[in-house]
Order: C-alpha cells, then structure tokens, then sequence
C-alpha cells in the first residue's frame, strides 16, 4: 500500500513539474496559421459579443507567438478588448484604431509572405 501511494506521489509530481514547464515558442508560421484559422471561422463577427470571443480565442496564441507578431496581437486584442466594452470610450477606441490598422498590416506582410 505504501508503494502505491509513493508511486502515485512521484507520478502526481512529475505530471506537475511537467505542467510548469514554459511551452515553446511559435514560430511566425505557425502563429500565421493559428490566427488563420481563428479568423476564418464563420463565427468571428463584428458585435461585442464576437469581439469578445475572438480576443479570447487570440489570448492563448498572443501568449506563445512569434516575437515578431506578439506586440501586433497584443495591438489587436488592446483594440479588441476596448471595442467590447459595454460603455467604450471614443476617444481611446480612435486612438487604438491606428495601432489595430498597423498591427493588421504588420500581420498581413508576415503572413502574407509566410505562405
């Protein structure tokens, strides 16, 4: 009995170790092809509510992408977030705007010549 319940130990241990390892990086493709996908799907629509899905679906790859598309996703999600506010402010959108618009042509030359 006390065998068992070590080895469960050390098993439950390593599993954990292993969770907190940091995940690789991407590389630009593979980000290119993940936001891909995301943006491709039928559900990804210009309402609060789309927004706001969309942002969470960018999270978990702004989190591992390239470095050369993290600051552009993090640009997107800024913009994406204020955007989905229930009382968004004008101001800041407009002046997010441009860094939305830069990020997407950033994207679009990456990823563009990444294919």
């Amino acid at each position: 009995m006390k065998k068992t319940l070590t080895v469960l130990i050390a098993a439950g241990t390593l599993l954990g170790a292993a969770a907190c390892t940091a995940t690789p990086q991407m590389t630009s493709e593979e980000t290119c092809a993940r936001i891909k996908t995301i943006t491709s799907s039928p559900t990804s629509s210009s309402d609060k509510f789309g927004m706001t899905r969309l942002a969470n679906q960018i999270r978990p790859i702004e989190a591992k992408a390239s470095e050369e598309l993290q600051a552009p996703l993090q640009s997107i999600l800024d913009y994406l977030d204020e955007a989905a506010k229930k009382d968004t402010d004008s101001a800041k959108l407009e002046e997010l705007k441009a860094e939305y618009t830069a990020a997407g042509q950033k994207f679009s030359q990456t990823c563009g010549a990444a294919q």
